[in-house]
Formats: C-alpha cells, sequence, structure tokens
C-alpha cells in the first residue's frame, strides 16, 4: 500500500513539472485588454514604440496571430472575446452587430458565450467593463455581462478621450477585466494607406495612450496583480483589409504582468480566439465547450 501512494505521488510530482500544465487557480486579479483595431504585425518594427516594446521586454510576445477570416473587424473582435471562429459564433462581415449564422450556442443573455459573460457566470461579483471608439464593440463583447460599456466622442474632436474615460474608471473601479478598442489605426489605414507615415504616427500616438493607461493601473495600487494584453483584430495592406495576405491576417499578441513569465518571443501557433481562452485560464475559469480556443499557457509563470 505504501509503495502504491509512493509512486502516485512521484507521478504526480512529474505531471506537476512538465511545461503546460498549469494549475487550474487564478494567476492574476485584473486583466487589462488594450487593442488597437487595424494594427499589423508587418509594420510593427518600422516606427518606435516605447511601451509596447516594453511590454514585450518584460513578458511575452509574437507578432504571428492569425486571424479568423475573413481578416475583417467585427470578425475577429467577437472571435477574440468569443474563443471561436464565425463557423461558431455566426458573425461574418465586416460590421456585423448581430450574427448572420445562427450561433451555435447562446448564453441566458442570447449571445455566443463572451470572457465577460463566463467572468461573470463564475465569479458573480467582479467589476467588468469594456470602451471603444467603435460603437460595434457593444454589441460583441456581451453588454449585459458588463458592469461599465461607454463609447468615446470622435477621435478628430477629442483624440484622449477614451484613454481619459479608461484612467478614471480604472482609478474608481479597479477592474477585474477591463477592454479598450482603439478604433484609428483602421480609419487611417483606410484613408491613408497602411505602412504609410500618418499610419505610423497614429500607431505611436496609442502607444503613449496605453502608457498613460500602465500609469493609470499604478497609480490605482493593482500594478502588481494585473495582466496587461495589447493585440489587434486585423491588419492591412494598401488601403484596405479583409484578404488573405500575411499583412492583413497577422497581428501582435503581448502579455505582461502578474501571472506572466518573462519569456520573449514564443513559436507556439495562436489564433484570434486564443485570446479570451488565454484570459480565461488567467482568471481560472472553465471554458465552456463550445470554446475552441487554446490558453496560451507558455507565457504562464
Amino acid at each position: 500500500m505504501k509503495k502504491t501512494i509512493a509512486l502516485l505521488v512521484g507521478a504526480m510530482m512529474v505531471l506537476a513539472s512538465v511545461p503546460g500544465t498549469a494549475k487550474n487557480g487564478p494567476k492574476t486579479k485584473h486583466v487589462i485588454l488594450i487593442g488597437l483595431d487595424g494594427m499589423a504585425s508587418a509594420y510593427f518594427d518600422r516606427t518606435e514604440l516605447p511601451t509596447m516594446s516594453m511590454l514585450m521586454d518584460e513578458g511575452c510576445w509574437t507578432l504571428a496571430k492569425r486571424s479568423a477570416f475573413k481578416s475583417s473587424s467585427a470578425i475577429n473582435w467577437a472571435s477574440m472575446f468569443m474563443a471561436a471562429g464565425p463557423e461558431l459564433h455566426g458573425y461574418t462581415e465586416w460590421g456585423s452587430r448581430t450574427p448572420e449564422l445562427p450561433s451555435r450556442v447562446v448564453n441566458d443573455h442570447g449571445i455566443f458565450p463572451t470572457i465577460n459573460s463566463i467572468l461573470r457566470e463564475q465569479r458573480p461579483n467582479s467589476e467588468i467593463g469594456c470602451i471603444s471608439e467603435w460603437g460595434t464593440i457593444k454589441c460583441l463583447v456581451d453588454s449585459l455581462a458588463l458592469d461599465y460599456y461607454e463609447q468615446a466622442a470622435d477621435f478628430e474632436q477629442n483624440p484622449q478621450h477614451l484613454t481619459e474615460m479608461a484612467m478614471k474608471y480604472i482609478k474608481e473601479k479597479k477592474p477585474t477585466m477591463f477592454t479598450i478598442v482603439y478604433d484609428q489605426p483602421d480609419h487611417v489605414g483606410h484613408n491613408a494607406g497602411w505602412d504609410t507615415d500618418e499610419y505610423h504616427k497614429v500607431v505611436r500616438f496609442y502607444d503613449h495612450e496605453i502608457s498613460r493607461i500602465l500609469q493609470a493601473v499604478k497609480n490605482a495600487g493593482i500594478w502588481e496583480d494585473t495582466t496587461i494584453i495589447v493585440t489587434a483584430d486585423h491588419g492591412g495592406k494598401g488601403m484596405g483589409h479583409g484578404g488573405i495576405k500575411p499583412e492583413e491576417y497577422e497581428t501582435p499578441f503581448i502579455i505582461c504582468g502578474k501571472g506572466i513569465r518573462k519569456g520573449g518571443e514564443f513559436q507556439e501557433s495562436m489564433m484570434q480566439y486564443d485570446v479570451a481562452a488565454t484570459i480565461a485560464g488567467l482568471f481560472g475559469l472553465k471554458q465552456p465547450q463550445v470554446w475552441i480556443g487554446r490558453p496560451m499557457t507558455q507565457c504562464f509563470r
């Protein structure tokens, strides 16, 4: 009997040491998800981005995360929040506000399960917020699972409005899960072109805005318990996107902070729908059966 127990204990110790067999408990208390609509990996190293570079140096990253197809906005924001592709969540067009295909599964709110809704179900007392510069985001995050949603004023009128909203919410509520979606890289790409001076200028602007958000997290006293994620829905080429060029479907994924190791670039495959699964893994949440996303456990500490 003693020999059997010793063998079982030994086997458990071996399994615990195998990479990728992370414990199921929470690894962080707060996640800040920052999305930059239209930020392409192809042009990432063509301008100075000190804030994102610092996060990359201190955490893990890939420039090879692939969008779901078509490589356009609503399809990929939905995939990012819902841990599944359009074949399952049903949002199939650039501006989808409701699914064109019947969602394979819907929750009690009548929407495909999102990272926000499973966090609400499994941790009802969580403070969950989302703000954006593009109104369609509200249709994709399960707004009924949120404590707070707001859309910023027009970028041309007040380019810093969304960041100021984010800083105020972080200070006052110290959110468990907070999603911030900036829209202008996509707008500039369509109007002036991707990989143009105008495009690089707006990405640099948002790099600075991200630094202000990080400072707000520090000022709120939750920096040591927060994981930061910076990513995008799709890239672009010329003055458009939606196709099958790498410039259109390859996007950055940067993760840093609580529960994340200082691992640098990772080589494992990552898809858009792995973002929500990774956040669920950080919070120790159980994934819905319909989700196909995989947590990037190689980044976990």
